[in-house]
Formats: C-alpha cells, structure tokens, sequence
C-alpha cells in the first residue's frame, strides 16, 4: 500500500497530492523560483497563441491563489516563474492548478478549431500524449535582494541564450520590460524590495 494522498487546496480548487519524498521548504515567506517543463521537453508553448494562454491563465490563478509574480518567462518547453507563496496552500499546489488550467485550456482549443496554427500543431504533435506538462517541477527558495537579481536576468536572458531573440526586450513573454523599462508586459508584476 503506497503512501496516503495529501489533499490540499488552493483557490478554492481542492487537489490531491502523491508525497514522492520531495523536500520542498514552505513557510518561511521566501520568494520561489520555479522551473516546469512541457512534457518530453516538446515545445508545446512553441506559437504566440499558446504563450498568449499561458500568461491569461497564470492572471486568473494569481488572481484565484493570490500570490505575488515578481518574474517570468515563458519559452516553447519550459516556464521560470519568480512568485511568492499562495494565500492559501503551497507553491506545489498553486503550480498544480495553474497546469491543469493551462493543458485545460490548451485541449480545449485545439478541439475547437483545428484551421488555427496554435490547434493544428497541438494536435498533431500530442495526438498520442496523455499529458501536457512533465510531472515535477524545480523550486529553489530566493531569500535575498542578490539571489532574487540573479534569477531574474537568468530568466530575462533565457529568450536570447536559447536563440529565440537577439535581446530580451525582443521576447514579449517574460517580466523584462518591467524591470528594464518601467512598462507593464502582458501581465501585471509586482514589485518586491
């Protein structure tokens, strides 16, 4: 008999959590820096349209878990987010429900229309994938002004590093206009000292 499930919830969602003996440190009001992956590493945010979603849904779950987004980018196969814990649950459980809003939300758009890019390539690359997102996630607990910089221009120079763009500012999907230019991107960030 496997270990008992861990129900939790987060934003009025109740999910239920598997303990896969992962540390993970709660509570302590460090800021996290999280690291997830598109299933397979296939770059399933890979059009405009799919990162346009992801940002919509990461707004209504930060509006839902009420946590602060200090930082993020969005890329093909992978997502950074810098945010503080939820008003209610953990991290662990705000990111599990930002996932399944986001593979929710995706399927239900390329069942809706496969004439659009964003749906035809969906649905041709995962006819036979049973899950959008990779199952675990990195989360490294930021506790400094230094260490909360340091994440941000690795996520802010992600985008160019990867050969997407030739400068930041050239990657709408991610918190870099923010803090380089004063301007709000597609998505609020909150300002932390």
């Amino acid at each position: 008999m496997g270990a008992p499930h861990v129900v939790v919830t987060c934003g009025g969602f109740e999910l239920r959590l598997m303990p896969k003996n992962l540390k993970r440190y709660y509570g302590e009001g460090h800021l996290h820096f999280i690291t997830f992956s598109c299933c397979r590493r296939l770059p399933l945010l890979g059009t405009a349209g799919a990162r346009n979603l992801f940002v919509h849904a990461l707004g209504k779950i930060r509006e839902r878990c009420q946590f602060l987004l200090v930082g993020y980018v969005v890329m093909p196969n992978h997502v950074h987010l810098l945010v503080s814990e939820p008003a209610e649950g953990t991290p662990s459980t705000m990111l599990q429900v930002l996932k399944q809003r986001v593979s929710r939300d995706l399927r239900g758009e390329a069942r809706r229309s496969l004439a659009e890019p964003l749906s035809l390539q969906f649905a041709a690359r995962n006819a036979d994938l049973l899950h959008f997102w990779q199952p675990r996630f990195h989360d490294f607990n930021v506790h400094s002004a230094k260490k909360r910089r340091e994440k941000l221009v690795y996520m802010h120079a992600n985008p160019v590093k990867r050969g997407l763009v030739k400068n930041p500012a050239e990657w709408i999907w991610s918190s870099y206009s923010f803090y380089e230019k004063g301007e709000e991107g597609l998505i609020t960030i909150d300002a932390v000292e």
